[in-house]
């Protein structure tokens, strides 16, 4: 048995990263024959990456995927631990799990990703939670097929959870949510260890891939006909860092549009490693889409220090009206937290005045929750629940006004649409992306899915758009 370990996670070393190839061993081919399963995914772009990994690597082993958890003989929670939320969410699910197994004695359960890797999870569900078949986290979904294995034959809780700083697995089977949009991780963990952030200790260190297998995967998604990649990591802006090597996020971003995919995106970005060169890339290639994540988290430079982020308030503003200079129509979200402890309304009033000076196209704005063993976790809380959940209905309606007038701005236009799949409003209609990431609704018969059309914009609301094909 393999348990987390919080003092482990933090270590940071100056250890070569290990790349290893995954393989897995001929016997465990059949394990799943006869057998379906259901993974449900929490969190981040990751973990849908992730779990899409395991899905193929359990079809390797001849499991097939079920349409519902109800009928699945082997059921998986792929986890998030950035927000309390997400924990009470999950164990919620672990209690519906429960009395699954209590009518289905044969059926296997189990818990992955970064709640597995937290010590405080895992410690909760050895002493409330034993039914749980498997435990595995995010540095070993490599090695699945044995850890199942071993669960089935031991007839036994089977927890994996490495705590370290992490290896790059190559070679990882995937089976894509999507026939025309694809993830490619390009890096993995962070060492920036913002004092609310549990990334750092369930992900590990900051750790990139070499730069020739990113394109040569790009290369093959293109050939198989994918529209748009997005280049996935903690913080893609530090692609490369690790390595010591010349090249960065800016040649690598140059790189991939060279390869001629139609669309490229990345998320996430830090203010910290936002380099002119990466600009510059992005403005001058058409093929690299101009929408960008950049997370203000506050705009007071006491709490961005309390936070540990590194910057000020000036510059994050430098940064971002660089970027709207110089990349042409580009759209900008962002995320915000609301209420880090010790937060007074005047560092509040800041953030707003960020805000109402970025106009941002959307915002992921969130009350603070606190992650066990993380700095800010310690640090004296005194503002009142219903204090911090005023101050984030006024940021939301501020958020929202800024977001319906930057989709204001489109009606009448003809845009660029990636039609993704039938949409969720309507099923006459499809749905899909523009290039600044617009979610807009189109009349068009199911034989234009996958393609990329010219649409006018017949309507507009806050977070979607409508439209008809130009």
């Amino acid at each position: 048995m393999l348990v987390p370990h919080l003092d482990k996670a933090k270590r940071r070393t100056k250890n070569e990263v290990k790349v290893r190839k995954y393989k897995m061993a001929k016997d465990l081919k059949n394990l799943g024959l006869g057998k379906s399963y259901f993974i449900k995914t929490y969190g981040c772009q990751m973990n849908v990456h992730d779990s899409e990994n395991i899905k193929a690597i359990l079809e390797d082993m001849s499991f097939k995927e079920a349409e519902s958890m109800e009928v699945a003989d082997l059921i998986l929670l792929n986890t998030c631990a950035i927000r309390e939320n997400a924990h009470n969410k999950v164990f919620g699910m672990i209690g519906r799990l429960k009395h699954m197994k209590e009518e289905r004695p044969n059926l296997i359960t189990g818990i992955c990703g970064c709640m597995a890797q937290e010590e405080i999870v895992v410690d909760e569900i050895l002493k409330k939670y034993s039914f749980l078949d498997v435990v595995f986290g995010t540095h070993n979904i490599d090695e699945l097929p044995e850890i199942l294995n071993k669960a089935i034959h031991n007839k036994k809780i089977e927890v994996d959870v490495y705590s370290c700083e992490g290896d790059i697995i190559e070679d990882m089977p995937v089976k894509r949510d999507s026939k025309y949009k694809a993830w490619v991780n390009i890096m993995y963990g962070c060492d920036k260890f913002c004092t609310y952030c549990i990334v750092p200790y369930t992900r590990g260190k900051q750790r990139s891939r070499r730069f020739e297998d990113i394109i040569k995967e790009v290369q093959s998604l293109k050939e198989e006909g994918y529209k748009e990649v997005t280049l996935l990591g903690q913080n893609v802006n530090a692609y490369g860092k690790d390595l010591g090597l010349e090249y960065d996020m800016g040649d690598l971003l140059e790189a991939v549009a060279k390869t001629g995919v139609e669309r490229v995106r990345f998320v996430t970005s830090h203010h910290w490693d936002f380099t002119d060169k990466m600009i510059e890339v992005i403005g001058k290639y058409p093929n690299i889409m101009p929408y960008i994540h950049l997370p203000l988290q506050s705009g007071s430079n006491r709490i961005l220090k309390l936070m540990g982020r590194r910057y000020t308030k000036e510059s994050y503003l430098e940064l971002f009206d660089k970027i709207k200079r110089l990349v042409p129509n580009v759209s900008i979200t962002t995320d915000i937290i609301v209420g880090f402890p010790g937060e007074s309304e005047e560092d509040f009033l800041d953030t707003l005045e960020v805000v109402k000076a970025c106009k941002y196209d959307s915002a992921f704005t969130f009350i603070f929750s606190p992650r066990e063993g993380t700095p800010a976790a310690k640090m004296k809380d005194d503002t009142p629940l219903s204090v911090k959940e005023e101050r984030l209905h006024r940021l939301n309606e501020l958020v929202n006004k800024y977001a319906l007038e930057a989709n204001q701005k489109y009606l009448g236009k003809v845009v660029p649409v990636l039609l993704e799949n039938v949409s969720e409003k309507n099923s006459d209609m499809l749905a899909g992306y523009t290039d600044t990431m617009k979610l807009v609704n189109v009349k068009a018969s199911k034989e234009k899915l996958g393609e990329i059309v010219l649409v006018k914009i017949t309507d507009v609301k806050t977070w979607s758009m409508d439209g008809e094909i130009a």
